[in-house]
Formats: structure tokens, C-alpha cells, sequence
């Protein structure tokens, strides 16, 4: 029976996509981020790789899964890759193909026309298998040996370069690291950036949010689980741990780790050791921890909702990520570093900022840090054409700092502008807990996230 690899971060995908091709006779293995799909790739024998465009990072763009299919095909040169999405463009479309996709399906699918599309790209693998095997070895050698290539931070403040320099005997050693700092201050990146200054460069830098994962399904995700260990579980599942072994694992919003489940994810932490769901055999978690939150976690210890003893090993050494407002020096070149990115996924020349806009973005307090600026260059980039002016930064005159209550007029404005701003004001009003946040609007943790993830707050 040929082997499907199912690569998509929405469980209800996954879970169609894998009952339709049981029901044709494949053997279906899924994944639910680029690097599960990229482990499974090295570590079973995949036939074909049915994956979606966009996960975590963005929603529309396929940027990350451009980047999946060039890393899976060189894995494995021979693989079949066939990508899917519900933001179908030309551009797009041959994106995939020249990234080595051998087809492209919008979502949602027709059944027959999905399996076809399958079954043709399976018997064009079956074909030039044989004469690039050798060479799919040798792609899957290179791509492990590879390091990841260098991340660029913007660190012309004086504030930045404090931090670095605290940062550089840091990334050497194994210490936890907790960051700190306001929402979209760029904690990820400086995660990124630590691993890249690591001795575990090399290997893998693994991200979770841990604010996302439910309760029912927090011990499958970090550490994974054997076929048969639940009713829902047909298929072994790679843990975080596991993905992340020998490299670093970035976790995400820890303050929203349900308390439920902190004393799992503290015994790993103590003992190095995990057990896969349903199964008995002890794994060594080689794992430097990286960690990050905008809760204040001091104040959830007091209040009993974080273990302690689960704070002081995550807080080995704290980093605090200052917000953008109080790094006036880096603002002009981070707008111009995500201006030149911005161009380039728009395939259009880079427009010059007008001084007129130097001065704007340089006065503005940037509520919603490098995560703000970065969409507002993403906007003006699109909007103008030579030349970037004011108008094109659609800049708020009065926008909130995140230490102030929101209050808005709400006159013409769309619905979802106005939940976007009751929800940003209800994160900032309970210190950036997503958890308390979700209860106060009477919202599920899922609801909660998946309009975050909406609103890209």
C-alpha cells in the first residue's frame, strides 16, 4: 500500500482528508506543522506528500509551504508533493510547481478530482524512483547536516544592544530562558536567534504555542503518541520533545499551559525523561528549553494558577524584550527590513519611504509592536506604487499604548474591526493572558485562538 503524509494544522482537514484515503487503500501518516511532516519525511518511507500552504506564521501568503516543499524534496528528490489551500492565486500556483510541487488543489476539495490528482503523481513517482534514489540519500544527508541560516535581528538602539550582549554567553550554554515582554515585540525571533547562537545550531529549533493545545491532547502533542494508545489515535504521532531532540524547543505563551498539565511538563523538565502516550518505553529529552509569555507570571504564581516550581525552572535566566516604543533607533530600520520583505512576496519594486512617512512612523507609539509595524509595511507596500506617503501608512492618530483601556467610537466600522479592538483591549486589560481573557468574554480557549489567529493579534 502506498504511504500519504497529511500535513495541514486544522484537525478537522486531517481528519476528512485521513478517512478518505483509508477508504482508497492508503496508508495515511499526519502531521500538523512543517517540521512533524519534514521527521516523518527522514524517518519513514513516504510516497507522497499532500500538504497545506499556511500554518502558524500567516494565513495567506503559502510562504511556509514553499519553503516545506523545497525542504521535503530535498529529503527526498523522488517524493510526490501535492499542496492545498483556501487562498488560490495564479502567482501562487506557480510558486508550488517551481518549488517542485507536482500538483495544486483549492480547498474545498472534490473527492474524485483530489484522488486522481493522487493517483497520477504516485505513478509519475513510481517511474523516475529507481534513477534518483542515490541521489535522494544524499539530498537527505546534506539537508541533516545542514545549520539553519543566520536570523537577522535589528539592533541599533541602546536598549538592543544591551540585550545582545547579554544574550551572547547566554545562547552558549544550556540554560533555560524565559522572554518576556509585551505581544508582538518579536519573542519568537529572539528565541530563533538564540538558537542560531547555540552549540545546537545544527539540529532542530522547534516552536509550540502553548496557549493552543487543549487538555485532552496536551501530552500527545509534547510527547507524542504509538498507534492504538487512544480511540482517536491511528497513527504514531512525533511529540515536541522528540521533533526537538539534540536542537531547542521553543514554547510559546507558557502561561496559558493549562494547571492541569504543568506537572507533566515539569517532570520532563526535571528528569530529562518522557514516555510516548501508550507506550512504556523511556525517552531521553535532549532539549534546550526556550520559553516565552506576556502574562506576568509572578502574579499567577501568587494566585496559584503557575506551579512555582515549574516557573523557576523555566526562569533559569529571564530576558525581557523591550516594546518597540522604547526603541526609537530601530524603528526606520525595521520598517525598511519588513518594507524590502514585503515587496519581495508582493513581486514588486521596493518603494522609498517620503520623509513625511520617516517622521510619522518615527512619532508613533506602536501599540502593537514590531507585529503592528510589520503588517502596516505590508500594507503601504501594497497601496503605493514609487513613493510612500502618510496616507499609505493608514497610521491611527490615537492609537492606545498598551498600558491604557481602549474606548472607541464605533461610528461606520466593520464588526470585525470592532471585535478586533474589544478583544486586543480584554488581552491587555488581564496583562496579556489569553486564558483569563478568553473567560472574561465568555469565549472558549479554542474560540478565543482561532479569532486571535483571525485578527493576527
Amino acid at each position: 500500500m502506498k504511504q500519504v503524509l497529511v500535513c495541514d494544522d486544522d484537525p478537522s482537514i486531517v481528519s476528512a482528508l485521513r478517512l478518505l484515503l483509508k477508504s482508497e487503500g492508503f496508508t495515511v501518516v499526519t502531521a500538523s506543522s512543517p517540521a512533524e511532516a519534514e521527521f516523518f519525511v527522514k524517518s519513514k518511507e513516504i510516497d507522497l506528500a499532500l500538504i497545506d500552504l499556511n500554518y502558524h506564521r500567516d494565513t495567506t501568503s503559502g510562504d511556509e509551504g514553499i519553503a516545506l516543499i523545497k525542504a521535503l524534496k530535498a529529503i527526498d528528490s523522488d517524493l510526490a508533493v501535492v499542496t492545498m489551500t483556501g487562498w488560490a492565486s495564479i502567482d501562487i500556483a506557480v510558486s508550488v510547481m517551481q518549488a517542485g510541487a507536482g500538483d495544486f488543489i483549492q480547498k474545498p476539495w472534490e473527492n474524485e478530482r483530489l484522488l486522481s490528482i493522487l493517483n497520477t503523481q504516485l505513478a509519475l513517482r513510481a517511474k523516475n524512483k529507481e534513477n534518483s534514489l542515490l541521489a535522494a540519500e544524499n539530498h537527505a544527508l546534506k539537508q541533516s547536516l545542514e545549520p539553519l541560516g543566520k536570523v537577522e535581528l535589528i539592533a541599533h538602539s541602546m536598549a538592543m544592544q544591551t540585550l545582545l550582549q547579554q544574550l551572547a554567553p547566554l545562547a552558549n550554554s544550556d540554560l533555560n530562558i524565559l522572554i518576556t515582554g509585551e505581544n508582538g515585540t518579536g519573542k519568537s525571533l529572539l528565541a530563533e536567534y538564540i538558537h542560531h547562537l547555540s552549540p545546537r545550531n545544527h539540529a532542530r529549533f522547534v516552536s509550540i504555542n502553548m496557549g493552543a493545545i487543549t487538555d485532552t491532547l496536551f501530552e500527545s502533542e509534547m510527547f507524542g503518541h504509538t498507534k492504538g494508545a487512544y480511540t482517536d489515535a491511528k497513527e504514531q504521532r512525533v511529540g515536541r520533545f522528540e521533533l526537538a531532540n539534540g536542537g531547542t524547543l521553543f514554547m510559546d505563551e507558557v502561561g496559558n499551559i493549562p494547571l492541569s498539565q504543568q506537572g507533566k511538563l515539569l517532570r520532563v523538565l526535571e528528569s530529562k525523561q518522557f514516555e510516548k502516550v501508550g507506550s512504556s518505553k523511556t525517552q531521553i529529552a535532549d532539549v534546550r528549553i526556550v520559553s516565552a509569555t506576556n502574562a506576568d507570571l509572578d502574579i499567577m504564581v501568587n494566585n496559584k494558577t503557575f506551579r512555582q516550581d515549574l516557573y523557576y525552572r523555566l526562569n533559569t535566566f529571564v530576558v525581557t524584550l523591550p516594546p518597540l516604543r522604547t526603541r526609537k533607533e530601530d524603528i526606520i530600520p525595521l520598517a525598511e527590513q519588513q518594507l524590502r520583505l514585503a515587496a519581495t512576496r508582493q513581486r514588486k519594486p521596493v518603494p522609498r519611504l517620503s520623509e513625511s512617512a520617516l517622521q510619522a512612523l518615527e512619532q508613533y507609539e506602536w501599540p502593537g509592536n514590531v507585529r503592528e509595524l510589520s503588517h502596516t509595511m505590508e500594507r503601504a507596500a501594497l497601496l503605493a506604487t514609487t513613493e510612500i506617503g502618510v496616507e499609505h501608512l493608514m497610521l491611527s492618530s490615537s492609537a492606545p499604548t498598551p498600558n491604557q483601556s481602549t474606548r472607541s467610537d464605533f461610528g461606520e466600522r466593520t464588526m470585525d474591526d470592532i471585535e478586533k479592538e474589544i478583544i486586543t483591549a480584554r488581552l491587555n486589560a488581564h496583562k496579556g493572558n489569553a486564558v483569563t481573557a478568553a473567560k472574561s468574554l465568555g469565549l472558549s480557549r479554542s474560540a478565543f485562538y482561532r479569532r486571535l489567529e483571525k485578527f493576527e493579534i
